[in-house]
């Protein structure tokens, strides 16, 4: 009896032994055989150094000077006095932005009426008194806002800027609060005027802030579109002169040029530069100019450097590696460029780039393996990137032979199931080769890498 006993016992063990292996054996192939592969691991390539576009044109000494180009959204190059210095008649652009910003009208449009007052009339006379520049009017004429303007900006007339100021805040002095608000939610922080015309020396700016401003005005549809008249004629039939006209025989257009005993010769431009057949529109200002001499010789010096040194500047090209993967199994391949890209760049800062990887696991040569995206001044550049070669299933013997990972992903692929029922990985081929402004991808891993970058004389003229 013990002994029919024991042997029931031992057949109870090796059943329930043999249910377990059948059991193990049953789960651990379907697991290992066809569950899921760990992922890629993703490794960013640094590539510093990569970029070496060539030094901003020169800027003189004198004065402050700033200058920037199309597309960029900070000045690319400042030089001489940083503080805020004395604007002159520059300050009648701010004034043109401010009033069109309050009272707004389309390119071509004559805009609202404005009623010459006893008070404008008198300004006129005391400004035609201290022989500061002004164009003519009288008190009851209506002028247009439009005509108001081209007089302001091309005659660089003071009264004008002063009825326009009241007009539109009902005081210059409210304009004086408006504006300076104004110049605050724009960012220009080192930039004060007490007046619409610049003729006090308490309204000042920093070089760089008035060079986005003459960005910014040139960028105003009615503004440039006023400034680029030669000459016209306003209320009445008279004749305004362009005073900003200079050197356009070498691609510059004047916004503002002005002299004041306390600012000295002040100038705000835009000139045309072309490289490899592309035209490239440089913003610029220059503030303090002594004297025309100066003014002019600082002017060709800037317009040849930058012509000579403003050439394109390869950003990236196609097949270059951002990230490499590596597999547990030990197949690899790379993120490469999809396509090229260069820009016209200047040595100011270095350019910074960021990779977003795509996670994969096996995939065809040519899937989408993220982006790179690059911080240019004139706006981020976004490169998509692809697998520069097939990263394949391992196969049945490594899946069994090692299961620790095969089963660690089952498990991570179960719990993640859980978290989002319904959600799959997207995969497929690259998206398009690059985007200007695009936004990196919300998945996966990402860094970010460093790459070294991104005449005429005159004679004594009327103040303002």
């Amino acid at each position: 009896m013990a002994s029919t006993a024991a042997r029931r016992i031992r057949r109870g063990i090796f059943i329930g032994v043999g249910a377990l292996v059948i059991l193990g054996i049953g789960l651990y192939g379907p697991v290992t055989l066809v569950g899921p592969l760990p992922p890629a691991t993703a490794t960013v390539i640094d590539a510093t150094g990569t970029l070496t576009p060539p030094a901003p044109p020169t800027l003189p000494s004198t004065g402050a000077s700033g200058i920037t180009a199309d597309g960029a959204t900070s000045v690319l190059a400042t030089a001489g006095i940083t503080d805020p210095v004395p604007l002159g008649g520059t300050t009648k652009v701010i004034t043109a932005l401010v009033v069109l910003d309050a009272k707004p009208m389309l390119a071509g449009e004559q805009g609202a009426s404005i009623v010459i007052t006893p008070a404008d009339y008198a300004d006129y006379i005391a400004y035609i008194s201290q022989s500061t520049r002004a164009v003519s009017f009288i008190a009851g004429e209506t002028w247009t806002q439009r005509d108001m303007l081209q007089a302001m900006l091309m005659g660089s007339s003071n009264n004008h800027a002063d009825a326009l100021a009241a007009w539109a805040f009902g005081s210059t002095d409210a304009y004086v609060d408006a504006a300076n608000a104004w110049l605050t939610k724009n960012g220009f922080s080192g930039t004060t005027v007490v007046d619409a015309t610049g003729l006090s020396s308490n309204s000042v700016g920093t070089a760089s802030d008035l060079t986005r401003i003459a960005q910014l005005a040139f960028a105003n549809p009615v503004i440039s579109e006023i400034i680029a008249q030669p000459a016209v004629t306003v209320n009445g039939g008279r004749y305004v002169n362009n005073l900003a006209i200079y050197l356009p025989d070498k691609g510059v257009t004047g916004l503002s040029l002005s002299y004041t005993d306390q600012a000295g010769l002040c100038f705000l431009y835009k000139a045309e530069v072309t490289v490899a057949a592309t035209t490239v529109s440089l913003y610029g200002a220059m503030l303090r100019e002594p004297d025309y001499d100066t003014l002019n010789g600082d002017m060709t010096t800037l317009l040849t450097s930058a012509a000579a040194n403003l050439k394109p500047t390869t950003v990236v090209t196609a097949g270059d590696v951002f990230v490499h993967y590596t597999t547990a199994w030990g197949q690899s391949a790379d993120g490469v460029a999809v396509a090229g890209d260069s820009r016209m760049l200047w040595a100011t800062t270095p350019v910074t780039h960021t990779v977003a990887a795509a996670p994969v696991t096996t995939a065809l040569g040519g899937t989408s393996a993220g982006t790179a995206t690059f911080d240019l001044p004139g706006g981020p550049l976004t490169v998509a990137l692809k697998l520069s070669n097939a990263l394949s299933d391992p196969g049945p013997l490594w899946r069994l032979t090692n299961p620790v990972p095969v089963i660690q992903s089952f498990v991570d692929s179960r719990a993640g199931s859980s978290d989002a029922p319904g959600s799959v990985a997207p995969s497929g081929p690259a998206p398009s080769p690059a985007t200007p402004g695009a936004n990196a991808p919300a998945t996966g891993a990402a860094a970010t890498g460093a790459a070294a970058t991104p005449a005429v004389g005159g004679s004594a003229t009327p103040a303002g």
